[in-house]
């Protein structure tokens, strides 16, 4: 927490004289209560127009560097692209800072490792760098540190950089598989729908059954983004021999946490890399003036929406996902969903974390493996009995369909108190109804919606069925 106070008073000093700063008078600012009372919580559209100004050239808008990169981010519910200003300090003090803590986290973990004997595999997004102007250039996150890592992360990473920054991801994904499957890799890092695309293209250009028998010294896969229990088994077989699995939470905002212990159940909060952090309980979303705590009033009962303020240039901002603390001192957290992806059309309040390990618990029941899923619920007619529609890929399909689901449902009884009394005989909701996709369903929407590849992901829940309604005209 102390340090955290000294992050807060750099992030202000360091901005007093910005438009921003000058704006909300930083030079009086002397206390995190005077700060939280003065300057409003801001959300992506709040915080656009100074954003707007600085990708045109103009600098001390936001930040009192100069900004020559911009991480693009999609999103998974619009189409209308978010750029992030990426300034010197945020790479260096965050995002190379907080990579090398896990580095070292991992060599704490595994002393004997031969990680750094071979290449690591990136599996990143498809945007190439564009230039807005000669000074300005933009790219998704994985783009933008790429081409801006030290030199020694270019030795340690596969493939070269014009392959990693292709933007046809079919193209990219073929061109990937063709010049890693000949090198030594040792860890992969990557999405886990994009990676196993990856890896099943891998075996047949190698003609192998297992991923250990192309990279037999592969000790290490860092995922995160989405949750990896619905993938844990899919990789356990695919790669046939027992590797470390390593959650990381970085986002274009900023690297935030990373699994210190392979026991760990959570992340641990990096709290001093640049990134001053407060934690809005989710019933304060959408409130005139939301309560948000520091890291003295959490616990670990409440879901949070982080807020964050950063040397990027971002001052109070809703990162927009959901976060739980699995631990108190040290902080460790896990990512529970997004502010607005989850079910709450009937009071159930289901959020991704619970619909993962629904998941994984019903695939595991029924002997079967999912690729992807998404969710939204059914609105029925005057008794207002509704249900959750699922539409999912499967890699292995159960042999049963209807017995998946009752055990999908089940699964959630025991994981969320709410949906169980929901369910209670049939009040306000039936047995859900999933459906069967055909393998690439979740693909050609990506694709349609211009997302295929890398970062993009589909979004597991939907509080209306407009996205669920739209994929499946996919299929029926």
């Amino acid at each position: 927490m102390e340090t955290q106070r000294d992050v807060l008073q750099n992030l202000v000093t360091s901005a007093q004289y910005t438009v921003f700063g000058k704006q909300y008078e930083f030079s009086n600012l002397f206390s995190i209560r005077e700060f939280k009372r003065r300057v409003p919580i801001h959300e992506y559209d709040d915080l656009k127009p100074y954003i707007l100004r600085m990708m045109e050239g103009e600098e001390n808008v936001l930040w009192n560097s100069p900004i020559g990169w911009f991480a693009k981010s999609s999103g998974t519910t619009s189409d209308k692209s978010k750029f992030i200003s990426v300034s010197d300090e945020s790479l260096k003090e965050n995002h190379f800072e907080a990579s090398k803590d896990v580095l070292t986290l991992y060599y704490k973990n595994f002393p004997s490792s031969d990680l750094l004997t071979g290449k690591g595999l990136v599996v990143g997004g498809s945007h190439q760098i564009s230039r807005m102007n000669e000074d300005i250039q933009y790219g998704d996150l994985s783009a933008v540190l790429m081409q801006n890592s030290p030199f020694w992360g270019q030795w340690l990473r596969t493939p070269e950089l014009k392959i990693a920054l292709l933007d046809e991801w079919e193209e990219k994904l073929e061109k990937l598989a063709l010049s890693t499957a000949e090198e030594n890799v040792t860890s992969i890092a990557g999405v886990p729908t994009w990676t196993l695309l990856l890896l099943k293209r891998i075996l047949e250009i190698k003609g192998k059954a297992t991923i250990a028998e192309v990279w037999p010294n592969l000790e290490l896969y860092i995922h995160g983004g989405v949750s990896f229990i619905p993938y844990r088994y899919q990789f356990d077989q695919i790669i046939g021999k027992p590797v470390n699995y390593l959650e990381i939470y970085n986002a274009s905002e900023g690297f935030f946490a990373g699994q210190d212990s392979p026991e760990s159940n959570g992340m641990l909060l990096f709290t001093g890399h640049g990134i001053f952090y407060e934690f809005m309980p989710i019933s304060e979303y959408g409130k005139e003036h939301p309560r948000t705590v520091g890291l003295d009033q959490v616990n670990t009962t409440e879901q949070y929406a982080p807020i964050i303020s950063t040397t990027g240039g971002l001052w109070r901002y809703v990162v927009g996902d959901t976060i739980q603390f699995t631990t108190l001192y040290p902080f460790r957290i896990k990512i529970s969903g997004r502010l607005k992806h989850y079910m709450n059309a009937f009071g159930e309040e289901v959020m991704v974390d619970n619909t993962d390990r629904a998941i994984a618990i019903a695939s595991e029941a029924t002997g079967c493996a999912v690729m992807d899923y998404t969710a939204a619920p059914v609105f029925y007619g005057q008794d207002g009995v509704g249900a959750h529609e699922w539409l999912v890929e499967f890699e292995q399909p159960p042999a049963d369909l209807k017995l998946f689901t009752i055990e999908l449902d089940k699964a959630l009884k025991s994981l969320n108190s709410d949906y169980e009394a929901k369910r209670q005989k049939d009040i306000a909701l039936q047995l859900p109804v999933v459906r069967w996709l055909k393998s690439g369903t979740f693909n050609h929407w990506l694709k349609s919606k211009n997302k295929i590849g890398g970062q993009h992901k589909v979004p597991r829940l939907s509080n209306d069925r407009h996205i669920l309604e739209e994929i499946k005209a996919y299929t029926f």
